[in-house]
């Protein structure tokens, strides 16, 4: 997460920051906005707040905590359980590709082909932009009372 903390403060925009604490790691960023830096104890919360502030995802690379928050808003999406049709996009395809086959979920009917259209794959900035765009117009925009 540095690295969006990091672009959008070298941009000159605020940007917020929902660590957890943990025994081994995980020190706030140096780039977060100092007013918008909370420390959660457990992940649930940390993943709560971070989904319904969220207007949309990009995942790049990473390990479990990643895959973690990647399925969390996937099966809420997917499931309903959240209201708003947040835009995720998985940036890296070698990297999605080695590490996830979810058409395999599709070919042992574990979930079914439409559920693979809730996330957008892309190696480019410019695509990933135009996904989020026309989502969030699409989902979003035409809603009255807003994207919660």
């Amino acid at each position: 997460m540095e690295a969006a903390n990091r672009g959008a403060s070298e941009a000159g925009g605020i940007n917020i920051g929902f660590n957890v604490s943990l025994p081994m790691e995980q020190n706030d960023n140096p780039f977060i906005t100092r007013e918008l830096d909370f420390e959660f104890h457990y992940f649930f919360m940390r993943k709560f707040w971070f989904v319904y502030l969220a207007k949309a995802i990009v995942v790049f690379p990473g390990g479990f905590g990643t895959l973690d928050e990647f399925f969390e808003v996937l099966t809420l999406i997917q499931t309903q359980k959240t209201r708003k049709r947040i835009p995720i996009v998985l940036f890296g395809k070698d990297f999605w590709g080695d590490a996830l086959n979810l058409e395999a979920l599709v070919r042992h009917g574990t979930v079914s082909a439409g559920d693979l259209d809730l996330y957008f794959e892309t190696d480019s900035v410019d695509e990933a932009f135009d996904h989020i765009v026309s989502s969030l117009t699409e989902h979003a925009l035409d809603r009255p009372g807003g994207f919660m």
